[in-house]
C-alpha cells in the first residue's frame, strides 16, 4: 500500500479557550477524492488552514508527500493547489489577466494560462471582465489559479457552496476529470453530503472537532444500517417523540412522514406496534436504502427537528 499523501497525527487547535480540533488523525490515500464531511463549524476549515501552514497545531504533526510540513513547507506547498472559501479575484480585470497576476507570482510559463483555462472550461469567457462572471465562473477561475503550478494535490474548501444547480454540476464534473484524467489527489471539504456521495472514494466525518469515521465511502455505507424506514402517520410530531423515546435517530421529519435508520427489517414490527400502542394511525411503512445523509446523522446523533 502506498504512503498516504496527507497524514496528520494528533492535531489540536484552540481559539482562545475554545477547542476547535481534538486529536485529528487523517490518512488521505494518494489518487483519492477524499471527502471531508461535517456541519458548519465542525472544524473543516481550521484543519485545512493547518494543512496549508496558515494555522499551527500544538501538539500535532502534518506530513504531506511523506515529509514533515514545517520542515519542508516551501517544497511541499509548491506541489499543492488550494481553493479556500471564496477565491480572491480582481473584478476589474479579465479572467486571463487575473491568471497572469498569479502566474507571475508562481513563476510558471505563460502557456500554462491557456492550458488551465481549457481545463476549467473558461476559454470562451477568458477575456471578459471578472465582474461579469457568475459565481460558478468565479469558482472555476479560482480553481484555474490553483492549477497553474500543476499541483499533485488539490485542497478544496466547500467548492460548490452557493452555486446554482448547473454550477454544482460543472464543478462536480471538473473535480472528477481532474482526478481521473489529470491524476490529481483531491481533498474536498463539504457539508453537502449528497455531493460527496457522488464524488468521494474515501471520507472522514468530523463533528465538534473530532473525527467520527474515516475510511472508504462504501465502508461508511456498510457501517450504517443500509436501511431506512419511512413512516407515514397521522400525527408526525407525536410519532417522532415515541421513536426518540425508543432511542431511534430521526434522519428526516416533515409534515407527512418520518425517516428512521434501522439495523434490520425485524425492527419494523416493533416500531409499528409502539406507534399503534401510542394511539396513532399508520398509513404506510416502507423501507429504502439508507443514503449518506441518513448515515451521517445517525453517526453524529444529530436530530433533524
Amino acid at each position: 500500500m502506498s504512503e498516504p499523501i496527507i497524514q496528520t497525527t494528533g492535531l489540536d487547535f484552540y481559539f482562545k479557550e475554545f477547542k476547535a480540533l481534538d486529536q485529528i488523525n487523517l490518512n488521505v490515500p494518494q489518487g483519492s477524492i477524499f471527502g471531508f464531511l461535517g456541519p458548519n463549524g465542525a472544524g473543516k476549515t481550521t484543519t485545512i488552514r493547518i494543512l496549508l501552514d496558515l494555522f499551527h497545531s500544538k501538539p500535532g504533526q502534518v506530513k504531506i508527500f511523506g515529509k514533515d510540513l514545517l520542515q519542508n513547507k516551501v517544497e511541499i506547498l509548491g506541489k499543492v493547489g488550494a481553493l479556500i472559501e471564496n477565491p480572491s479575484i480582481y473584478k476589474h480585470l479579465s479572467g486571463r489577466q487575473n491568471l497572469e497576476v498569479i502566474r507571475k507570482m508562481v513563476n510558471v510559463p505563460k502557456s500554462r494560462i491557456q492550458e488551465v483555462l481549457k481545463i476549467v472550461r473558461l476559454v470562451d469567457n477568458a477575456d471578459k471582465k471578472a465582474k461579469n462572471y457568475s459565481l460558478g465562473m468565479c469558482q472555476r477561475l479560482g480553481l484555474a489559479s490553483a492549477l497553474l503550478t500543476d499541483p499533485d494535490l488539490l485542497i478544496l474548501d466547500e467548492p460548490t457552496n452557493g452555486l446554482d444547480p448547473s454550477g454544482i454540476i460543472e464543478m462536480r464534473e471538473l473535480i472528477l476529470e481532474l482526478n481521473r484524467e489529470h491524476g490529481k489527489t483531491i481533498f474536498l471539504s463539504s457539508h453537502i453530503l449528497s455531493e460527496i456521495e457522488k464524488l468521494a472514494t474515501d471520507v472522514a466525518i468530523i463533528d465538534e472537532g473530532k473525527i467520527l469515521y474515516q475510511g472508504k465511502l462504501d465502508g461508511l455505507q456498510q457501517q450504517g444500517s443500509g436501511i431506512e424506514l419511512i413512516i407515514e402517520v397521522d400525527e408526525v410530531k407525536k410519532a417522532a417523540q415515541i421513536l426518540r423515546d425508543l432511542n431511534y435517530t430521526i434522519s428526516e421529519e416533515n409534515g407527512r412522514s418520518i425517516h428512521v435508520p434501522i439495523e434490520s427489517k425485524k425492527e419494523v414490527a416493533k416500531i409499528n406496534k409502539s406507534l399503534v400502542t401510542g394511539d396513532l394511525d399508520i398509513f404506510q411503512l416502507k423501507t429504502s436504502e439508507q443514503n449518506l445523509e441518513s448515515i451521517f446523522l445517525n453517526i453524529t446523533k444529530k436530530l433533524d427537528q
